[in-house]
Order: structure tokens, then sequence, then C-alpha cells
């Protein structure tokens, strides 16, 4: 959900919708060019009671992100309505580190070759948060959603965006807040060639999206109690904001392509404007005015394409086009399925005979067929009743023998030998095992657990 604010150079004034379409093509990469950016985000708590911290407190958020500086991080600033200057992010040779508006702390990874690298990237990222955190006596939650904390037990950071945001969830949807403070998830970033590359991949990824919700739904827990999911984060979604969320019907539609994503876009309701540093609350206007001049807020200045980059974030289907695509379905987890997932979608998208068979697999669909599917999954997980009768558990298995045909294709090897296909074996095992996160965890609060929630510290951290 994050962008970083940095000082912004010149950017290009827009004088056509000319350049918003271009602004996706300029993402078109050769197949060897193509990489892999990981997104995962962890929830931050204190050892001594599970609270979770605040930015300015002793050991808190401010803190963490000052203890990762020995490690070659470097602090992003943001000012305060006060005048104030925060580290609200890092940025550093892995990628960068950001804050989510509850204290979520996430590695935006850089774009890598490998998943052998990705994982590697991951592993250090986890060592050095957990080097900082012994030292201030915080620890690491890898769930999709907080086990028991309420709204108002959670801190919120100095970050302007989310200042807006948090104004206007509430007009919106009734789960937006809990969006904001209270889930976790991990994403992947892919590249496509071509504009018929990103809307078969898109096809793919919005169709496939529900089973990657299944495998990695995590978030069974509310306030101290089943909450009747097994991915409450994914059900959030579903009254968090209409205008912005979904599964996006038009995707599937003939003619589909970068021109029809950026009308979605400008349909899209605007969060903000970034000027000099500050942003201006800009919630729940149109960007079709800010084209024509006639934004309230700005009145007579048009935008930039910096301006629309920073819109584009502010779209949150279940797959998004910037200039790479976005897998957006997962739950926060363990650090083995945080190299899972981008093990999943790469196999799947990045060899075209694995892509092929994944589209054939899913292109009969209906849109109805597809939303049933995506509303079923965060309640039943790999149970969801799929398109022609079975369920995705049927099929679960089969789509991760393509993605293990498309993981050997692309023949990327360590040092000892072995290709990609093992970052799918927590996948496997899942698969196997008939049980999704979310049901072990379960199982353990009826069983050994006794009910006490407070046990999931023990078993999810990092």
């Amino acid at each position: 959900m994050t962008t970083i604010p940095a000082p912004k150079k010149t950017s290009p004034m827009i004088e056509s919708r000319d350049q918003l379409i271009a602004s996706f093509a300029a993402g078109e990469k050769p197949k060897d060019a193509w990489r892999i950016g990981t997104e995962h985000e962890k929830f931050v708590y204190a050892n001594s009671d599970h609270h979770a911290p605040s930015y300015d407190e002793a050991g808190g958020i401010r803190a963490l992100l000052g203890e990762l500086e020995q490690y070659g991080w470097k602090p992003v600033m943001e000012g305060g309505p006060d005048g104030t200057q925060n580290a609200i992010a890092m940025s550093g040779a892995d990628g960068s580190i950001s804050l989510e508006p509850a204290g979520q702390f996430e590695l935006s990874g850089a774009p890598l070759d490998s998943l052998h690298e990705t994982c590697a990237e991951t592993g250090r990222h986890l060592e050095q948060v957990k080097a900082a955190g012994e030292k201030l006596g915080i620890g690491f939650l890898g769930l999709g959603m907080w086990p028991d904390k309420t709204r108002a037990e959670l801190p919120t950071m100095p970050k302007g965006r989310y200042a807006i945001m948090l104004r206007h969830m509430p007009r919106v949807g009734s789960m937006g807040l809990d969006m904001m403070l209270r889930t976790c998830t991990i994403q992947v970033n892919l590249d496509y060639a071509s504009e018929a590359d990103m809307v078969k991949k898109f096809r793919v990824g919005l169709a496939l999206q529900p089973l990657a919700t299944a495998l990695f739904a995590n978030s069974p827990f509310t306030e101290g109690k089943p909450n009747g999911m097994l991915s409450y984060r994914s059900h959030i979604w579903s009254d968090t904001d209409p205008h912005r969320t979904g599964m996006l019907p038009f995707v599937f539609e003939d003619g589909f392509g970068y021109e029809r994503y950026a009308e979605y876009a400008l349909d899209v309701p605007m969060y903000f404007v970034y000027r000099e540093g500050k942003y201006i609350d800009a919630a729940g206007l149109s960007f079709r005015d800010f084209l024509k001049g006639e934004l309230s807020v700005l009145p007579g200045e048009k935008p930039t394409l910096d301006d629309w980059t920073d819109h584009l974030s502010t779209a949150f289907p279940e797959v998004r086009l910037k200039t790479f695509l976005e897998m957006r379905g997962a739950d926060g987890g363990p650090w083995n399925r945080i190299c899972a997932l981008p093990a999943l979608w790469v196999g799947l998208l990045y060899d075209q005979g694995a892509l092929d068979a994944a589209w054939d697999l899913v292109k009969d669909w209906s849109i109805d067929e597809r939303q049933s599917l995506r509303d079923g999954v965060p309640k039943l997980g790999l149970n969801a009743p799929i398109a022609g009768g079975g369920t995705l558990r049927d099929i679960a298995g089969q789509v991760l023998d393509i993605a293990g045909a498309g993981l050997s294709a692309r023949a990327r090897f360590n040092r000892a030998g072995d290709n990609e296909t093992g970052f799918l074996d927590p996948l496997r095992e899942i698969v196997r095992s008939g049980k999704v996160p979310a049901e072990v965890l379960l199982d353990k609060y009826r069983g050994v657990w006794g009910g006490d929630v407070s046990k999931v510290y023990d078993e999810s951290s990092f």
C-alpha cells in the first residue's frame, strides 16, 4: 500500500491521456530483464506484554528504524504538521523498509533475478530486524491480522497520507480501518513483455488469486477469538472501499489493455496530492477533474506524471497494474511462505508454457463464477467451490504442478545446483495435509492452547 515520499524533481505535466497509457507501456521489458520484487509485512509487538509499540515510545518504531542504520539502511524523512522531521522509511541495497499505518513493518524488496536471491534477501532482512528486536525487547509476528488487538489499542504512524486515509475510510466502507490498522500481507511484483503479455498475466493472476488467498489463509482470530474466517484479512477487503478494490471483471473483456486500465484508474477517487513535502487532502475528488485543472484543492493546476504514479498506488484490486503487476491476495506468514508466494506466481507467469496451461485451466470461468470463488475463499479456503463443480482443493495440486514446471523451465540454480522448485514445498505440504495455515492454528487453539490465543505469539513469531 505504501509509497515512499522523496523530494521530487520536475515531473512532466500530463498534457494528454496518451501519457497515462504510455506510463504502462514504459514497464515493458524483454524476458531476460524480468525481475521479482517481493513485499512482506509483519506485526511488531513488545515482548513484555504483546502491545503494539507506538512510533515514539522507548523501544518503539522510531528506535527500530534507527537500529537498522548499522546495516547500511538510510532514513527517508517526512515532515510532520508541527514541522518536525520523522523517519518514516529506510532505503538500502535490499530495497526499502516502510511502515504501514499501525506500525506494521514492511520490506519492499529489490528487483531480483531469481527466487534464490529473493529468499536470501528475506533472510537478511529478518536477521537484521530480529537482532534489532532483541536489543529493543520487541518481536515480529507473521499473521494476516492482529489476533488480539482492537482498533483502539493500535498506534498510528506519522505519515501524511495515512492521516488522510484514516479520515476517509469510514466514509466508504465498514472495514477500511481494519485493513489499514490490523492486517499484514505478502505480495509479489512481476514484469511483462508487452501489452498482450500483461493482459494474459493479469487474467491468470486475477482468476487464480483466490487460490493464493486460500493457500496463505492465516488470519482466523479477531480480538482473541476465532472470527469464523480462515482469511479475515481477505474478508476485510470486501467492505473497505468498493471504488478501488475487487476482481475487476473488465480485465476479462475483449479489448482490455493499458487504455482500459487507465480509464478504471481515472474513476478511482483520489486520496491526496503530494506537494513540497506535504500531502494535500483530495479524498473523494476526481483525477479527471485534475486533468482539466479543476481540482478544488489545487485550482488551475494540472497533474504531473508523478501525481499519476501516486494515484495508481491508491487503487487496491486483487491484482494491480503499475509498470509491473502486483499479486495482492495473500495473508502474512512465516519465512518459508514469504519465499513460497513469489515461487507460485513466478512459476505460473514467467514461463510461456506454464502461463498457457494456467490460462487453459481458468479461461472458461464466468465473471459470476470468479466472483463467487473470491467471495467464498475467506471462509472456506480450499473448500471454496469452483466453476464446473468441485473445489479449489481439486485443482490446487494441478496448479502447483504447473508452477513447478514453469520454475523448472526457468532453470535458475543456486550454488548447490538446486533449481527454484523447492520453494513450492510449503504449499505442496498444505495441499498434501488438506489444511491451510489458519486451520492448523484453529486446531491448536481448540486443542493444546486451551482457547488461549496468546499462544500464537510463540507459534507464529519470526
